[in-house]
């Protein structure tokens, strides 16, 4: 795993998460499950010092959708049965998330606007105040060509076997990891795309900006970086 030198000359801590959700309506569908990989430096090389994954109960009266259950294998009795109250793990990602941390997931966007509302509901959205943020998905939008999925970054890394993209939190995080240590190998810029999302310019924002990133269109074939446009 490289260093994340730069990273963790301004960081303590590096927070990678994944979600998955009942939809794709922040302010109406729920997180079914929360995971996380939490890395540190540990006598001077990171490490992971922590791994999160948990499933989510349902509000009442919610339940699974048929098709979020044929994509991720997660149903609603299994979120009975398994899954942790909200205030719980609003309470455990507050843990992770105190101190001198940074965020980041592949579409954070996505993420983040989630755990927002969780936190407002169930929790404490102040935690995420005065955080940085980086999105991965759009450090590889500028370095590789359309598709831009979780599992496009895989396969262009050479990680196909090594990692998967299966719909689930868990896998799906770790996966971010180790494209994030390839994107690190691969040029040295991390740090210039904290707190700077890219969007499709012919879509537009997708529900409400956060008000701590600056959003910048992101074309597929970009002549240059984002942070230089």
């Amino acid at each position: 795993m490289p260093n994340f030198e730069t990273l963790f000359s301004q960081y303590d801590r590096l927070v990678l998460f994944d979600t998955e959700t009942t939809g794709l309506s922040y302010s109406r569908d729920e997180i079914i499950e929360f995971a996380a990989v939490v890395l540190e430096r540990v006598d001077g090389a990171p490490k992971v010092t922590r791994e999160y994954d948990e499933l989510v109960t349902l509000s009442p009266g919610g339940f699974v959708p048929p098709k979020i259950q044929e994509l991720t294998g997660i149903s609603t009795q299994d979120l009975r049965e398994r899954g942790l109250s909200k205030p719980r793990v609003c309470r455990d990602i507050a843990e992770m998330v105190q101190g001198n941390a940074l965020l980041l997931a592949y579409n954070a966007h996505f993420d983040l606007s989630f755990l927002f509302y969780m936190l407002l509901r169930d929790g404490d959205p102040a935690i995420l105040q005065g955080k940085d943020k980086l999105d991965l998905l759009t450090v590889y939008r500028d370095r590789h060509s359309y598709p831009h999925k979780l599992c496009s970054a895989i396969e262009a890394y050479g990680l196909s076997g090594k990692v998967v993209n299966s719909h689930r939190a868990v896998d799906d995080v770790l996966a971010t990891v180790a494209v994030m240590a390839e994107m690190e190998k691969e040029k040295d810029d991390l740090m210039r795309y904290v707190n700077l999302f890219g969007y499709n310019p012919k879509y537009g924002i997708e529900g409400k900006p956060i008000r701590s990133i600056t959003y910048k269109p992101q074309p597929y074939h970009p002549a240059k970086p984002l942070y230089e446009l």
